[in-house]
């Protein structure tokens, strides 16, 4: 019994050790068996025997360059059936639903399209004081936590430009400065989220934070949203964890690798 067990751990380990090559070929492109060893704190001929499954199976393959491996077209293959099903709201619904009752509030996500952000699914929490429909509505980037999350995370020229000097003000709060917006979404790119009072709407708060896919780029974005006198600085911290874990989860669901 107690081998059986060993042989399950070894195994287990194996699998592990094999989609974190696949990991980081996607990641990295081509590499060779040394640095992939050393990525993954492996012994060289350990690293060998997994690359050699893999390309026996089709999942790596040599690459042009002597001695080194990259993604082979059954990697293909495989996520040509994943996106037969794969929608980003089927996907992320299940954690977005989970996230609406764990803050209470609505809970949305959205992508980008252009210099507007775009919702495409809703969760409403129980606490919601509203019943508005965001789903297909377009909001501006410069004055929503969403919209935010992309323009902080966009290449530095793409970025600036969408933020022209006369960024439209919707509220008295609305960040029309480009400056004062590009302190913000550095700020936003250290710490990984995004808030905003009432900046679009006069009452309305909201966390963003964002959603990935394998190779780091920011696809999405999931926001929790309500009235801001819920949204306070007692609140904040706890509604701003439980997105972010929901953002983690989406993303590692779109292939991004689990972070820690």
């Amino acid at each position: 019994m107690e081998n059986a067990t060993r042989s399950t751990d070894s195994s287990v380990q194996s699998v592990d050790r094999a989609v974190s090559i696949l990991q980081i070929l996607g990641r990295h492109g081509a590499r060779s068996v040394t640095e992939i060893a050393a990525d993954l704190s492996l012994h060289k001929s350990t690293a060998f025997r997994l690359l050699a499954t893999l390309e026996a199976r089709g999942l790596v393959e040599q690459a042009t360059s002597r001695g080194k491996y990259q993604l082979g077209y059954g990697v293909v293959q495989l996520a040509t059936g994943a996106a037969r099903g794969h929608d980003l709201s089927v996907v992320s619904r299940p954690i977005c639903q989970d996230l609406a009752v764990e803050v209470g509030e609505t809970v949305n996500v959205a992508v980008r399209d252009e210099n507007s952000v775009v919702s495409i699914d809703q969760v409403i929490g129980s606490a919601a004081v509203t019943t508005i429909n965001w789903v297909g509505q377009r909001t501006p980037l410069h004055a929503t936590s969403a919209g935010k999350v992309f323009l902080a995370f966009l290449p530095e020229d793409e970025r600036r430009a969408l933020l022209v000097d006369d960024l439209e003000r919707f509220t008295p709060h609305t960040i029309v400065d480009v400056d004062l917006l590009e302190k913000e979404l550095d700020q936003i790119r250290l710490q990984g989220f995004s808030v905003t009072h009432e900046e679009h709407e006069i009452g309305l708060a909201a966390v963003a934070a964002p959603i990935r896919v394998l190779n780091g780029d920011v696809v999405a974005a999931v926001t929790a949203s309500g009235p801001t006198f819920r949204f306070d600085d007692d609140s904040i911290p706890g509604i701003t964890e439980h997105v972010l874990t929901a953002a983690a989860a989406i993303s590692e669901r779109n292939g991004h690798p689990k972070q820690g």
